[in-house]
């Protein structure tokens, strides 16, 4: 799995993730967040088009950024799902705790 920050403003850090997201990489997300969240930024877009898998772990580490970033009043809002990606979230309704949209395009006019 890869991460990167692709824009940064005050109010928001727009990043890319690619790979897996699972066990054996959720604690690399989750730390790749703190460093966004320590730095009081409340925002958080992910760019997922190109995460083929996550598994419970990697969707428990995306609740705890979410649960921490709501604490700071705070979101973090999801893009470019892919299908078996988007299934999950639907089956395990985790869909309506994120917000998730289409594409980053439609994720960015939100917040820029």
């Amino acid at each position: 799995m890869k991460i990167n920050e692709l824009q940064k403003t005050p109010a928001a850090s727009i990043c890319r993730i690619e790979g897996e997201v699972n066990i054996n990489t959720s604690g690399e997300l989750r730390k790749f967040c703190s460093a966004i969240i320590d730095r009081k930024i409340p925002t958080i877009v992910f760019d997922m088009s190109n995460v083929p898998y996550i598994d419970s772990s990697g969707l428990a580490t995306l609740v705890e950024m979410l649960q921490r970033l709501k604490r700071q009043g705070g979101s973090l809002k999801l893009a470019g799902l892919q299908k078996k990606v988007r299934d999950l979230f639907e089956v395990t309704k985790l869909e309506k705790l994120f917000e998730i949209f289409d594409s980053l395009e439609k994720a960015k006019e939100t917040i820029l």
